[in-house]
């Protein structure tokens, strides 16, 4: 199989885009020992060998480097003298390969250890340790490594940007975790061996009947909400953030961090719709970052944690947003205690009472301020109420205006009529002997509220739970986030097959993984284009489409396997 100049001049200018290739430079100023192959001919191949034949592996890398190119892109690479047949020569470039590699990988490692053997408990212990502590060269390290891993993933989504691939995209975004598994054995505590790859884990997958072995991948996607007749313009769902760690360790901060990754691209900040993993994470570790970015949390809950949450200046806290204090006692419970099923095929009765919460929830009056807080309003408030209730009307009393005619041919003007709206019914104590307003909760007293981004902790969200907004929102962006994993780990690009990522230690597999999503996402951009536009392949211009939509050699698909070297 021989690969174009062209293509691998388009995976090079790639790579360069990204900016790690300085940041590596400096990392490996002045380190002693051969140097090997130039890091950027590594991870040229690396790309080559994932796009393809989607493994991630230094043989597939040095296989193409070494026979698939032609002379002068070998030339380009600093590959001279490896197109000559010469066994040795072909024998010393993969040694100077692999060489690179691990250089590169043990420079970013915060503890490098030795990985052909597994060492003691304890050993091990010591070195997991650099990923944990703040010591400020391993957090140096680790920073870096992340920094390199962003560059790699957002590459195709940044040039996707500039030309127009995402004018649609509104902000909303889906983040999960995705096992990783490892091609290493666990840890044994009865021999007191510890596992070759001393940061991996047991990742707990939901439905999943065993855990996998191995690392725990963030991934953010560019998702949308359930389209509407007014909103049916797509975007490529592209994977807009990674990062690598521990499994069940900073669930909530590596979705920060993720997050983070995406300001430099000013990109909007939408809906971030999260499983109940994150929903489980402490508010300052997530739900408040979350919001100080720009986003909307939408949420689901554990069945303890539905019904009445908590309250914030006399209004309750139900399933998530502020309400009535006034509100019926079976509205305000209706899903308190609820297991899962009847969230997911709820009864005709529980429809009807999320429906009939509607015209309780507080009402949004003023949007974030430069600090993130909002202000809500009273339902009864307002030119356009959602509520008739009569503590309302007692403390802020309108002028008597003439009735006006109503229009019943029109649903616009009956909706608006008050004997349209719901009615507060209020305790009959109160209806005898009305209290003084400073027995009153608070919205009651003054109708308008101001909510922080620190207020109501990690329950609160931004839509109404199991309304249609809510579906609408939750379900698409969640299937979303899984579409994105079973592409990333399909019949191409496999992260879920550990042989595709044969090398040891998290750095080499966060730079492996990252390295997996970058042409990943020009996988999708590429099948994005085929499916939304009439043009004809040869027509293309834009070197981002092109790359993956030429790479493929005359008698293969862009996304074959090269035939065997035979």
């Amino acid at each position: 199989m021989r690969i174009p100049d062209s293509k691998v001049t388009q995976l090079a200018a790639l790579l360069d885009e990204t900016g790690i290739l300085p940041l590596i430079d400096a990392e490996l100023a002045g380190r002693p020992g051969p140097s090997g192959l130039p890091v950027r001919t590594v991870l040229i191949g690396l790309m080559l060998a994932i796009h393809y034949t989607g493994k991630a592996t230094l043989a597939e890398a040095w296989r193409l480097l070494s026979f698939s190119l032609t002379e002068n892109a070998q030339a380009d690479l600093g590959l001279d003298g490896t197109s000559e047949g010469d066994l040795h020569a072909h024998l010393a470039c993969s040694r100077r390969l692999y060489r690179a590699f691990d250089r590169l990988t043990s420079v970013l490692d915060p503890a490098r250890t030795d990985r052909r053997r597994r060492l003691s408990l304890a050993q091990a212990a010591v070195s997991t340790s650099a990923w944990e502590d703040d010591e400020p060269e391993h957090l140096r390290l680790r920073r870096l490594l992340q920094d390199i891993a962003t560059r790699l993933v957002l590459a195709p989504v940044r040039k996707a940007a500039v030309r127009g691939r995402l004018k649609h995209f509104e902000g909303d975004i889906g983040i999960d975790t995705t096992a990783i598994a490892s091609w290493a054995r666990p840890p044994r505590p009865t021999r007191d061996l510890a596992s070759i790859e001393i940061t991996a884990g047991w990742h707990h997958s939901a439905g999943a009947t065993q855990p996998t072995f191995g690392y725990s991948a963030t991934l953010a996607v560019a998702a949308r909400r359930r389209p509407t007749p007014l909103h049916t313009a797509t975007h490529p769902q592209l994977a807009l953030g990674l990062v690598v760690d521990t499994p069940g360790k900073r669930i909530g901060e590596n979705a920060i961090t993720a997050l983070t990754g995406l300001t430099p691209l000013g990109l909007p900040a939408g809906l971030l719709a999260v499983d109940r993993a994150y929903t489980d994470q402490t508010a300052q570790h997530f739900a408040i970052p979350a919001r100080r970015l720009g986003y909307r949390l939408v949420l689901d809950y554990k069945q303890d944690q539905r019904g009445v949450q908590g309250s914030l200046h006399g209004a309750p806290m139900v399933d998530g947003n502020l309400i009535c204090p006034a509100i019926p006692t079976t509205l305000a419970h209706a899903t308190t205690g609820l297991d899962d099923k009847a969230i997911r095929t709820p009864s005709d009765q529980l429809t009807q009472q999320i429906t009939a919460r509607e015209p309780y929830y507080l009402k949004n009056k003023q949007g974030p301020d430069p600090r993130g807080a909002i202000r809500l309003q009273c339902p009864a408030a307002g030119t356009s109420p959602a509520l008739t209730c009569p503590r309302f009307n007692r403390l802020h009393p309108k002028a008597q205006a003439a009735p006006a005619p109503v229009d019943l041919a029109n649903p616009r003007q009956r909706a608006a009529h008050p004997a349209a709206r719901p009615t507060v019914v209020l305790p009959a104590n109160e209806t005898r002997r009305p209290p003084t307003p400073d027995q009153l909760p608070r919205i009651c007293r003054q109708t308008t509220i101001t909510i922080g981004v620190e207020d109501l902790g990690k329950l609160r969200q931004d839509l109404h739970y199991l309304t249609d907004s809510w579906k609408g929102a939750y379900k698409p962006i969640r299937a979303q986030n899984e579409g994105l994993n079973g592409r990333l780990k399909g019949h191409h690009i496999d992260l879920a097959d550990p042989k595709n990522r044969l090398a040891h230690g998290q750095a080499a597999q966060t730079v492996l993984v990252a390295l997996m999503v970058c042409i990943g996402n020009l996988h999708i951009l590429a099948t994005w284009h085929q499916q939304n536009t009439s043009d004809h392949p040869a027509g293309i211009t834009d070197p981002t489409v092109a790359l993956t939509m030429t790479m493929a050699t005359p008698g293969l698909s862009p996304h074959s396997r090269p035939p065997p070297n035979r």
